[in-house]
């Protein structure tokens, strides 16, 4: 969802037919994005710092009467909307990503305290990380269909001829420098989320990928 650098290429994010899909899929697919929620809602309490567009979301309803949750909703819906030049196609798993995420992590939020000590600011913040590249694996993996910032990232990456890498690292710094502005939590858990997120997922997305049998 959120720009995360994994080895799986534009084509492969794109929606494999459902109708030849496992039975796990689905459920995989749904259990990452209430993971990936929480892994947000956790980061968030934490204070010590967010990924980038989360730093651009708490900014956001720092500014709003949107919860956090409404913010990531409206935020992916704009971004949706450039997916159209970009000839972008959602699946299932796009759609499920806006509306999941959201509830998720204002539910959690709800029931999550801020964090007061530094033991628990530090809990959070690496279990955070730690919970997102797992959910981030788990809902890639069952490849049905892109997160919204994931699909703006391989589409431009595909429509400019530019490596995923740059397109990814320009969309980030942009989406920080603009939730910092406005007022979002920058600080060691940014640092560390970008220094850990791509290496975790990467661990994780071999164990959960999905791909069809071949023929007998």
């Amino acid at each position: 969802m959120f720009g995360v650098a994994v080895s799986v290429t534009s084509a492969e994010l794109r929606p494999v037919p459902v109708t030849t899909a496992p039975a796990r899929r689905l459920p995989q697919l749904f259990a990452g994005l209430v993971l990936y929620g929480t892994s947000m809602a956790m980061m968030t309490r934490s204070g010590l710092g967010l990924n980038p567009w989360d730093v651009l979301h708490e900014g956001i309803a720092g500014r709003t009467p949107l919860t956090f949750g409404a913010v990531t909703a409206v935020t992916a819906v704009g971004v949706l909307a450039l997916w159209f030049p970009l000839r972008q196609r959602p699946g299932v798993g796009t759609v499920a990503n806006v509306l999941v995420i959201a509830v998720t992590v204002d539910a959690v939020r709800w029931a999550l305290a801020d964090a007061r000590s530094l033991t628990w600011q530090l809990t959070l913040l690496v279990g955070g990380i730690l919970l997102n590249a797992l959910a981030t694996a788990a809902y890639v993996g069952a490849r049905l269909g892109p997160g919204p910032r994931d699909g703006l990232m391989t589409g431009l990456a595909d429509r400019t001829g530019r490596s995923v890498r740059l397109v990814r690292t320009g969309i980030e710094l942009t989406v920080l420098a603009v939730g910092w502005l406005l007022g979002g939590t920058v600080g060691i858990g940014t640092v560390g989320y970008a220094l850990a997120i791509g290496p975790l997922t990467q661990f994780f997305l071999p164990h959960l990928v999905w791909a069809p049998r071949s023929p007998d």
